[in-house]
């Protein structure tokens, strides 16, 4: 079983980009990684497993913002699909020749 924590959390004060990162750290703490910057994902060894894991998470929710929690079994996570683009970056310019004489 995989849980899939997914979060829109505003950073528009202080005390609101605090809760955010609290937010994460607090995820990283129960063992979830980082699948994308407001996804975070979770292994767990049973379903009786993901819903202690689930009920930690609404502990831990800020008091602004949306949190969706989402189980998928092994079967189903295996048919995930990560698609890369290539980033395209100018080639460096060549140094400019050090001339000596």
């Amino acid at each position: 079983m995989w849980i899939y924590v997914m979060f829109d959390l505003p950073v528009s004060t202080k005390a609101q980009r605090k809760a955010a990162a609290g937010f994460r750290r607090d995820l990283i703490k129960d063992g979830f990684q980082m699948m994308q910057f407001s996804v975070y994902i979770r292994h767990c060894a049973s379903g009786e497993n993901a819903l202690v894991h689930i009920a930690r998470v609404e502990a831990m929710v800020p008091p602004e913002g949306i949190v969706t929690v989402l189980k998928v079994t092994d079967r189903q996570f295996s048919d995930t699909q990560t698609f890369v683009g290539e980033k395209t970056v100018p080639p460096p310019s060549a140094p400019i020749q050090l001339e000596l004489f």
